[in-house]
């Protein structure tokens, strides 16, 4: 199957009466919590319409296919729980951040998350829409982060920001998916003085080390 390219809408979102913002966040729950159970592949429009104690025409109504209701969660997920700070200083945000992201990934999401990644060789549209929503988005915010405190002076002329992107997502992931240690907030803490700060920022004048860790 080739890839399709994800434009971000499901095809259905307009047919039919006007939905119901709160039923439709029920279903992806439902989805989310299915899929975290028993993956993606296992995953059936009868077990989300039970979980949700909805009909089944009332999510086709909605989603023409599992993948469609999948790629629609994913998206809802992550542009409703990354928050974007801007606290002034890059060590605020990156906390910030890097806290709420951590606990978004130590619940369901994570789980489902896992059993969407086993799955991503075999389902190519899914795949493009995966890396779109849910590695793009926490890139993006990122990158943002990065740009503000360049702005304000915080980074160093040559930080790698590019690289630091990859890392803070593969500490995480490899956390999440590998290790199966905790995403909580000492990770955090080590993640950031030990490995990102010292990457990023400018050096104290005259001491040849890095500029304070915190704001």
């Amino acid at each position: 199957m080739a890839a399709v390219p994800y434009s971000g809408e499901t095809r259905t979102a307009q047919r039919g009466r006007p939905r119901d913002a709160s039923r439709d966040a029920a279903l992806r729950r439902a989805a989310l919590d299915v899929m975290a159970e028993v993956g993606y592949r296992a995953l059936t429009m009868d077990a989300v319409a039970a979980r949700a104690r909805a009909g089944k025409a009332t999510i086709y109504r909605r989603w023409e296919s599992k993948l469609e209701l999948v790629i629609d969660t994913c998206a809802h997920l992550v542009s409703q729980n990354l928050p974007e700070p801007n606290t002034g200083s890059l060590a605020g945000d990156l906390r910030e951040f890097l806290s709420a992201f951590a606990a978004f990934l130590s619940g369901p999401t994570g789980k489902a998350a896992q059993a969407l990644v086993g799955e991503l060789p075999h389902e190519p549209e899914l795949a493009v829409a995966f890396r779109r929503t849910f590695l793009s988005s926490q890139r993006d915010v990122l990158r943002r982060i990065l740009d503000r405190a360049d702005r304000r002076g915080e980074l160093r002329p040559d930080a790698p920001r590019s690289m630091l992107v990859e890392l803070t997502g593969a500490a995480l992931t490899h956390r999440l998916m590998l290790t199966g240690e905790p995403l909580d907030d000492v990770f955090v803490n080590r993640l950031m003085s030990q490995v990102l700060l010292p990457l990023l920022n400018r050096e104290r004048p005259g001491t040849g080390q890095p500029g304070p860790a915190t704001r």
